[in-house]
C-alpha cells in the first residue's frame, strides 16, 4: 500500500517524539507500507524545520537523507490549483504521481476534500486504525 505523508505528519513525527506520527513512521521503516514523498514535500519540511523550529541545517540534512532512504521520492512538477495553500497542492501532486492509496494529513483544507483522484485523504488516527486492522484470510 502506497502512502503519502503531509509535511505536518513528518513534523509531528520528528518534533514530538513518542507520538502516533513517530509510531507510524516506524511502521514505514519496518516496511508495513510504502512511504512516498516528493522533492517538494522534503523541501517544505526542511524550510519549516529551519524557520519554525530553528533546527540546525546539518540536522535537517540528516533527516531529509534518512526519509529519502525510507521513502520512494518523486520529482513532481507544480500544476495543481485545487486548494488555496500552494504547498498543499504539492502534496496532492505527489499522491497522484505515486499512485497512492492514502494521503495522511492533519490539514483541515485537505481533509475537507476527503478524496482526490484515486486516493483517500485521511487523518493519522484513521490510518493507524487501518494499519492495525487484522488482515482477512480471503
Amino acid at each position: 500500500m502506497k502512502i503519502v505523508f503531509d509535511t505536518n505528519i513528518y513534523i509531528s513525527a520528528f518534533v514530538i517524539p513518542g507520538g502516533n506520527a513517530e509510531k507510524t513512521y516506524l511502521h514505514a521503516i519496518d516496511g508495513d507500507f510504502e512511504l512516498c514523498t516528493s522533492v517538494a514535500i522534503l523541501t517544505e519540511l526542511a524550510r519549516k524545520l529551519d524557520e519554525k523550529f530553528g533546527w540546525e541545517k546539518q540536522k535537517i540534512a540528516q533527516l531529509i537523507t534518512s526519509i529519502s532512504n525510507v521513502a520512494t521520492v518523486f520529482k513532481t512538477t507544480p500544476w495543481l490549483k485545487v486548494v488555496s495553500d500552494d504547498p498543499d497542492n504539492r502534496i496532492l501532486e505527489c499522491a497522484l504521481k505515486a499512485g497512492a492509496e492514502f494521503l495522511v494529513t492533519g490539514d483541515k483544507h485537505l481533509l475537507k476534500l476527503s478524496n482526490y483522484g484515486n486516493f483517500e485523504i485521511i487523518k493519522l488516527s484513521t490510518f493507524l486504525s487501518i494499519l492495525h486492522k487484522p488482515s482477512s484470510d480471503f
